[in-house]
């Protein structure tokens, strides 16, 4: 595994994005456009919920995503 930097080229299950910012290894890359509000996936299961819009190459992590294990009022 190695690092992410600005401007890589990438391609997962035929789906190709550009890294819009450097992302540290073992961290996550959005695939698809995700609207603020709704779940996040990562290997087809939710790991949260987007906190603002998330762009195609952008980096997924604390600054746009946010957890909904344990909430009740995030299910």
């Amino acid at each position: 595994m190695t690092a992410v930097k600005k401007g890589d080229s990438l391609e997962n299950e035929g789906i190709k994005v550009t890294a819009l910012s450097d992302v540290p290894v073992y961290h996550k890359i959005a695939k698809v456009f995700v609207k603020a509000g709704n779940e996040v996936f990562k290997y087809g299961e939710p790991i949260g919920i987007a906190s603002k819009d998330i762009q195609p190459g952008e980096h997924v992590h604390v600054h746009n995503l946010e957890s909904a294990r344990g909430r009740g009022d995030k299910q």
